[in-house]
């Protein structure tokens, strides 16, 4: 069976971060997507440390379209440098990790090099 995993991403906003979630999932790039509106992040950013409320999700998805995910991201995201990583999942129920694979689409063919 081809590999699956949770896709983290948060925002500021918590309605964008929904509806870039549900973009996602009507365009098959994720299974669904478990968003918390507010989590505390604690990061450090051009050299001063910030204490900000943000959302995250967790998309469920196939490893091989973390690619498009990521660029996707970086292309609408209001973030700079938006955080969007990739964790395995290493196992769970197989009935679940077939209905991911089978409500997300294959990875787009990159496009040919002239």
């Amino acid at each position: 069976m081809e590999e699956t995993c949770e896709v983290i991403i948060t925002a500021a906003e918590a309605d964008w971060l929904a509806e870039f979630t549900r973009r996602l999932v009507t365009e098959r790039l994720a299974a669904c997507g478990h968003n918390t509106a507010t989590i505390r992040s604690i990061y450090r950013w051009e050299g001063s440390v910030h204490d900000e409320d943000e959302a995250r999700v967790a998309l469920h998805t196939r490893r091989t379209l973390v690619p498009e995910i990521v660029a996707r991201a970086n292309q609408e995201h209001p973030y700079e440098v938006p955080c969007v990583i990739a964790l395995p999942i290493v196992d769970g129920n197989p009935e679940y990790l077939r209905w991911i694979i089978a409500e997300t689409r294959e990875p787009a063919e990159p496009a040919a090099e002239d």
